[in-house]
């Protein structure tokens, strides 16, 4: 990996960035995508960044689905994005929750989001360079706080006045 420039990064939440936000989505036929997802994607990939997603999977911890049902989806979900010429090098996903209902998933983990974790994870596997990269999210707790790492926050429901732009295309002006 010392052969390989540090790259940017363009880290996306999942539900409310790249699909709609309903109660705990697992299934393909429960995704709805955001349209505007797509357009952003391909012109980060453009400009050269590393497409890249993080997620916090509590329904996992609250027993509402496995952690098998969460890769299922993701690898159906990276079809998808190929299917429109896109490519998604990988998706992160934190299963835990400090008051899971399920026993091995009740932990306060480094990989729940706001905790930089799942970006420390894709820093090492894909020689990040967090200085040059973003984080999309539309809670305040995808506001990732790490050394250098930009986050920019959509406006939703979830947000009140905590947010950086109105929709996901204004995202692009950052890039």
């Amino acid at each position: 990996m010392s052969n390989i420039s540090p790259r940017r990064a363009l880290f996306l939440d999942r539900d409310g960035i790249i699909n709609e936000d309903t109660a705990y989505p697992h299934k393909p036929e429960q995704i709805r995508f955001i349209d505007a997802v797509f357009p952003l994607c391909r012109q980060a990939a453009e400009k050269g960044y590393f497409l890249i997603v993080i997620t916090n999977q509590a329904g996992v911890a609250r027993g509402m689905f496995r952690e098998e049902a969460v890769k299922a989806l993701h690898a159906w979900m990276l079809e998808e994005f190929r299917a429109r010429g896109i490519e998604i090098a990988k998706f992160y996903y934190c299963p835990h929750h400090p008051e899971a209902r399920v026993a091995a998933y009740r932990l306060s983990c480094s990989c729940r989001k706001p905790k930089s974790g799942m970006i420390e994870q894709a820093m090492k596997d894909f020689n990040i360079d967090v200085s040059q990269s973003f984080v999309v999210g539309d809670k305040p707790s995808d506001r990732i706080v790490f050394d250098g790492l930009r986050s920019i926050i959509v406006k939703s429901r979830y947000t009140g006045d905590d947010f950086d732009v109105e929709k996901i295309a204004d995202v692009a002006v950052f890039l």
